[in-house]
């Protein structure tokens, strides 16, 4: 599983010009799910994502998680984040889960975030979704699942 994390200060998803998620302050999450990911996968990186100290304290120090900060996160399924461009001109997508596992470990990683407690909203999977932002800083990460840095490790 790969994410791209945004810090924001509102992040917002529409599908066919209505407006299916919106958030305030707190993260925006592009998440991309390979053939090889599992469940284990969508829980680390969900626990990452609740723990990672991104957020400024009084200080004005990276030291908040979102849990902590009360922040909330719209997290949108990204399908292109499978794509690998090392060869030629034409992103490959073998990587990438099929829709139905996909969508499955998906729904999996929102439902681990939002029983967690936090505010959670979402894009439409599988939808043409344009995604609006106002990145805080910015602030921008990358993370790799286990099973993706295992994955890029054998290849």
């Amino acid at each position: 599983m790969k994410a791209v994390i945004q810090r924001v200060a509102e992040a917002e998803v529409k599908v066919d010009g209505k407006s299916v998620g919106r958030i305030g302050k707190g993260i925006l999450i592009l998440l991309g799910v390979e053939k090889e990911d599992e469940e284990r996968d969508a829980d680390w990186l969900a626990e990452k994502i609740r723990n990672l100290r991104i957020f400024e304290d009084q200080a004005g120090k990276m030291n908040l998680a979102v849990v902590e900060m009360g922040g909330e996160l719209l997290a949108v399924s990204q399908f292109t984040l499978a794509g690998n461009c090392a060869k030629g001109r034409r992103p490959s997508f073998d990587s990438a889960a099929p829709p139905e596992e996909a969508s499955r470990l998906y729904e999996y990683f929102v439902k681990i975030l939002r029983d967690s407690g936090l505010r959670v909203e979402t894009g439409v999977f599988q939808a043409m979704m344009r995604v609006s932002l106002v990145n805080d800083g910015p602030v921008t990460f990358t993370l790799e699942s286990p099973a993706s840095l295992r994955n890029r490790i054998r290849t």
